[in-house]
């Protein structure tokens, strides 16, 4: 099994290496459907120049919150944040999309997904009823029902938001041993051990985050050392060094996400860090705005800076596969915004390049 781990990893790190070279990529974008939106858009996007083309509608799709692309790059997959939860699998086809299946996600309005480092299994996060699912992937990119199920219970101390439990995202950990949930509702980070030949999940390790927190978004360190998790409620991250052997989260501190005289409405929302492995990016709605933060060697935060999205309500943004350029979806002002990225200092600048999309919420790239 450790060989045979060994050579998958290998091949994503060269598929990876040779996707990042590529100067053209396809940007799909999933977005809130109302009477603007449609569902998921897609433009082309110069990684070079960092110029975009005009979005067009990709699919229609009922409330595609999140996006994730398969490593092969042939399918697309959403999750439709609605009642009656869903997730569907599409086949790309040179910018648009076809059907390929629609599974239940077996909970209410989910609101993340992501896969496995095999590509062969799907994790879920249900936001309104607090659960998480694991979905096989079959060989022709299409989904077969949940392989795994687990209801989170409990609550916390903002009788608003924290009134139940609320996963927020599942994502594996890079070994593809363990997958990590956030539950705003229960301030908690689950860890799960993970069955790659199953798709089982068995109960691990978990953390206990400040009262209040809000758990919402995490993401790893380039090198898999550290786990940065991003709190929406109090706008601040908590870092943890990663216990690789035992699947478990040791606290190193917290670092706020917003300047010391801001006093609007906090709500943090997306975490990325940056693929030289030297700085972290999360966004701000209410204030608008990207935070920037150098990584020290030991894994704490050094804040280096906020930069303005150009818009309103920055949800969502992601960073293009070369490193050079990241994109804000501004959610309530209608835009995606293109700031070059300074890859000595982790500053942001934009570029003057912005395209309108309505109700923009989650940006995945896939390579030409």
């Amino acid at each position: 099994m450790a060989h045979r781990l060994r050579i998958l990893y290998g091949c994503a790190a060269l598929m990876l290496a040779a996707a990042a070279q590529a100067a053209d990529w396809t940007v799909f974008v999933g977005a809130y459907t109302g009477p603007e939106s449609k569902g998921i858009y897609s433009f082309h996007f110069d990684a070079v120049t960092g110029k975009l083309t005009t979005p067009s509608l990709a699919i229609e799709s009922s409330n595609p919150s999140f996006l994730a692309v398969h490593p092969n790059r042939q399918y697309l997959y959403a999750a439709n944040e609605n009642q009656n939860g869903s997730i569907a699998a599409f086949r790309i086809e040179s910018g648009r999309l076809s059907p390929k299946n629609t599974v239940p996600s077996r909970g209410a309005g989910p609101c993340h997904i992501s896969l496995d480092r095999t590509g062969r299994w799907l994790f879920a996060a249900n936001y309104g009823s607090g659960s998480v699912a694991v979905f096989p992937i079959r060989e022709d990119g299409s989904l077969g029902e949940a392989s795994a199920f687990v209801q989170h219970t409990g609550s916390s101390v903002n009788p608003q938001r924290q009134e139940g439990p609320h996963a927020h995202l599942a994502v594996p950990s890079p070994d593809n041993r363990f997958l990590l949930v956030a539950d705003l509702g229960v301030d908690r980070v689950f860890v799960y051990n993970f069955d790659a030949a199953k798709g089982a999940l068995t109960p691990g390790d978990s953390v206990k985050l400040s009262p209040g927190s809000g758990p919402r978004h995490l993401t790893y360190s380039q090198d898999g050392r550290f786990v940065y998790v991003l709190n929406e409620l109090t706008a601040a991250i908590d870092a943890f060094r990663w216990n690789t052997r035992r699947g478990s989260l040791e606290p190193l501190g917290s670092a706020p996400m917003l300047p010391a005289d801001y006093t609007g409405a906090k709500s943090g929302a997306e975490i990325a860090a940056h693929p030289n492995g030297k700085f972290l990016y999360a966004s701000n709605r209410g204030h608008d705005s990207i935070a920037v933060f150098r990584i020290r060697g030991n894994g704490t935060l050094l804040a280096a800076g906020y930069v303005p999205t150009g818009g309103k309500t920055p949800r969502n943004f992601a960073i293009d596969p070369s490193g050079n350029f990241l994109l804000a979806a501004n959610q309530e002002s209608g835009s995606i915004v293109v700031f070059r990225i300074d890859r000595r200092t982790g500053s942001l600048t934009p570029t003057g390049e912005r395209v309108a999309v309505p109700s923009p919420v989650s940006i995945a790239f896939v390579g030409l």
